[in-house]
């Protein structure tokens, strides 16, 4: 019998911890192709709204150096903000676990940045960065974290890969707890998300498991505490659209 430390969640389902990361990439084969779409349809175009609020916390520089680590970014979204509105001496390395979404993010960035090598893709695992201590000004990780299997482990890798004075930014969905509001949205994800799902990329299932996830995540300042445990001053977060997502911050001080 596998014991109850031995588990962890996928969506609503309990599962032994070695397999979560496997499902979690199934997921993601079956959707990168169509992944952004969805974002923008299920949000109604918010999420770019609530990227633009993690770009303005990070303000990469435009008069120095400046090496940035964006986790679970495969498509490219965040790290293509980075290097626009950062200065030429700014560089991006995208870390994501999914070869099909780093397939995507290179695809896209090859038309976006040709032959640009201030960006670099990489394939790799969260929990277990194979990149230098002390190597990033920043890391930033946009609805990726609830898809780790072992979040302490991913955020004590973060501490790790960062320089002193460097910044932990954490885009996640989080609980609404706006009367009314909260009903809406409960019946908007479990009705409408993962038929949609279905409708844009043929696939019902990873749109479910989305939806649960995000109910199975921990609260905004238990989120917080866990980064505050894993060595990171002045944690904090910014709730967003009613309690829909949450920024999370902090500093390797």
């Amino acid at each position: 019998m596998t014991a109850a430390s031995d588990t962890t969640h996928f969506g609503f389902e309990n599962v032994p911890l070695g397999e979560k990361q496997a499902k979690v990439d199934d997921v993601f084969h079956k959707v990168a192709g169509r992944y952004d779409l969805m974002n923008d349809l299920m949000s109604a175009g918010l999420h770019r709204v609530w990227k633009e609020a993690l770009l303005t916390a990070l303000k990469p520089p435009r008069d120095r150096a400046f090496h940035h680590l964006d986790v679970a970014g495969g498509t490219g979204d965040v790290a293509f903000k980075v290097l626009e509105e950062g200065g030429p001496q700014t560089d991006v390395t995208v870390l994501d676990i999914n070869a099909e979404m780093l397939a995507v993010g290179r695809e896209r960035a090859n038309k976006r940045f040709p032959e640009d090598e201030r960006i670099r893709f990489v394939q790799g695992n969260a929990e277990e960065l194979a990149l230098p201590d002390n190597s990033f000004d920043a890391y930033t990780i946009a609805f990726g974290i609830r898809n780790v299997p072992r979040i302490e482990k991913a955020l004590a890798e973060a501490y790790r890969v960062l320089k002193r004075g460097g910044r932990f930014l954490c885009l996640e969905f989080s609980h609404v707890d706006v009367p009314v509001l909260d009903k809406i949205y409960e019946a908007y994800s479990f009705n409408v998300i993962p038929p949609m799902g279905r409708m844009v990329t043929g696939e019902s299932e990873p749109y479910q498991y989305l939806v649960e996830s995000i109910r199975k995540f921990p609260r905004p300042q238990v989120f917080a505490n866990m980064i505050a445990d894993a060595g990171f001053r002045r944690a904090s977060f910014t709730p967003m659209t009613g309690g829909v997502v949450a920024l999370h911050s902090g500093w390797k001080l």
